[in-house]
């Protein structure tokens, strides 16, 4: 009869051995996989094994995280298992008697299993197990020894873990402070910059390199005095007496190239457990677009104020005249006087109706009623309407033969046409106004031209804006700047797109300034 003995005679003499090599696992090794590998193999060398694997006890249940020996196909059907709802929740011992039933019986009994658990500061997080040919027979002293053995390989384990943790999260870390729209900077609890992101390089105007390592007062300089306290003046009062102590300033940040940019910085301290400041995170934020809207709704204040008074005034003056008891008054100069007041309240109603229209763009757009419209008839409309309100001016229409039947909404493309006509009366004091047409095999182009002094070319980019004016335009005509951003918004939404010329010609001696837009056909 044969004895097999409580443990292999190398064993002993290299159980020393084993536990060094784990040792130094434990402090140098923080690749998981790599660890994993090497903990099997001194595993199955230890116990005399064949094969082996290590499960992991993860959140949602036990995973095979590496293996040595093992036939695909077992390992294929392994896996799959231990994913199942009724496996996630085995403990260790049941894990273990699981994994020796299934070795048992795959292999016919020709080959025994045995289990060590790993569990590191006080909870399970996985288990190896090897295959053997022999039953399992350890002295208690082996066993003592094993166990050893396994509460290291546990411990390199965790650590490799946690280090896989630690690196997943500055990942996460760095992917969210590289994908925020706004300027972080981390400071140091001396105020220096330890790091920033490259939205607040790009902000700035250095880069990341040369922002890193300076003191937070050389960057963060303000053109004139900001609204609300500096970090370094909350700093001087104690700042921060709680860990959510918020700071907000805001200004004209200074930065190397000109101009300086409007921001709003945010400051939050992060305490130590001691309630020590340990680091400062800026948020630093581009409020150019809070300025601009902050400058158009006090424009549009200005130019409405402006703009209501004058046919307020007047629809007023006149009624007041007209009742005046002391006087009696003929039949033309009432009808006289009725035809400025229904002129001002047709401009009042009609800056109303922009205004109207203007909020629903920002609201979220204008609707269409989109039908068949004949773009030619809608332009002679138009100069007929408008042609008999100047004699100074001669408007035409100039559209070639069989010019195409468009999709669109009539009412609105006439508002159109009628804003550009009404905008050439305002600035040509007279001569011909052209409203034309011309065919592209995917658009239609109309082009409304006037003999008047142009448009300057600092005003071109802009006058498609919301309450843009320009000089010249503030100083001789009425208007709230409405009509080419209500224009632009049409045409836009019929998917064409409007721009404007200087000059309607081809040389610049000519005078006078063309607006067109373009529709699909």
């Amino acid at each position: 009869m044969s004895i097999v003995p409580s443990m292999l005679p190398d064993f002993r003499v290299r159980q020393r051995d084993y536990l060094l090599e784990i040792s130094r696992l434990i402090t140098q090794e923080l690749d998981l996989e790599k660890l994993l590998a090497r903990i099997l193999k001194i595993s199955i060398e230890m116990l005399a094994g064949q094969a082996g694997l290590i499960a992991l006890k993860l959140p949602d249940g036990w995973r095979v995280a590496t293996a040595h020996g093992i036939a695909p196909a077992f390992l294929s059907y392994l896996s799959p298992l231990l994913a199942e709802e009724k496996v996630r929740e085995l403990d260790v011992l049941e894990l273990n008697r699981m994994l020796k039933e299934l070795t048992y019986t795959a292999s016919m009994g020709l080959l025994n299993g045995t289990g060590l658990p790993l569990a590191a500061h006080g909870q399970v997080i996985g288990v190896i197990f090897i295959f053997r040919n022999y039953p399992d027979m350890f002295t208690p002293n082996d066993r003592m020894l094993l166990q050893a053995f396994a509460d290291q390989a546990a411990i390199a384990v965790f650590n490799a873990q946690l280090y896989g943790q630690v690196t997943y999260e500055k990942k996460r870390l760095d992917a969210l402070l590289e994908s925020a729209a706004d300027g972080i900077i981390i400071l140091d609890s001396q105020f220096n910059i330890e790091r920033c992101n490259e939205a607040f390089a790009n902000l700035f105007g250095l880069t990341r390199e040369e922002i890193a390592g300076k003191p937070h007062k050389e960057i963060i300089t303000w053109k004139r005095d900001p609204e609300g306290n500096t970090l370094e003046e909350e700093a001087a009062n104690g700042w921060p007496l709680t860990p959510n102590a918020t700071i907000y300033v805001e200004g004209d940040l200074t930065r190397p190239m000109p101009p300086a940019l409007p921001v709003g910085i945010t400051y939050a301290p992060l305490l130590s457990e001691e309630g020590k400041l340990r680091n400062v995170i800026v948020a630093v934020r581009d409020i150019t677009h809070f300025r601009t809207a902050d400058e158009i709704k006090a424009t549009f204040i200005s130019i409405v104020s402006h703009e209501l008074r004058t046919p307020v005034a007047l629809i007023k003056g006149y009624a007041s005249t007209l009742r005046r008891a002391d006087a009696k008054w003929d039949k033309h100069t009432i009808n006289d006087s009725l035809a400025v007041i229904e002129e001002e309240a047709d401009r009042l109603s009609k800056m109303i109706d922009d205004l109207l229209d203007a909020s629903r763009l920002q609201a979220g757009g204008l609707s269409l009623n989109q039908a068949d419209v004949a773009l030619p008839s809608l332009a002679l409309r138009v100069s007929e309407r408008f042609g008999s309100q100047s004699p100074k001016h001669k408007i035409v229409t100039d559209f070639p033969d069989k010019f195409p039947i468009i999709l669109g909404d009539e009412n609105r493309l006439e508002q159109v046409l009628s804003n550009l006509v009404s905008n050439a009366l305002k600035y040509a004091p007279e001569g011909e106004i052209k409203i034309s047409g011309s065919v592209l095999p995917d658009q239609v182009i109309i082009c409304v031209s006037d003999k008047g002094p142009g448009i300057e070319a600092k005003d071109l980019p802009h006058i498609f804006d919301r309450f843009y004016r320009s000089t010249n335009a503030v100083k001789q005509t009425k208007g709230a700047g409405l009509g080419l951003y209500l224009a632009r918004a049409i045409v836009e939404a019929h998917d064409g797109r409007i721009w404007a010329d200087a000059s309607p010609g081809p040389t610049s001696t000519e005078s006078g300034a063309r607006i067109c837009f373009s529709l699909p056909r």
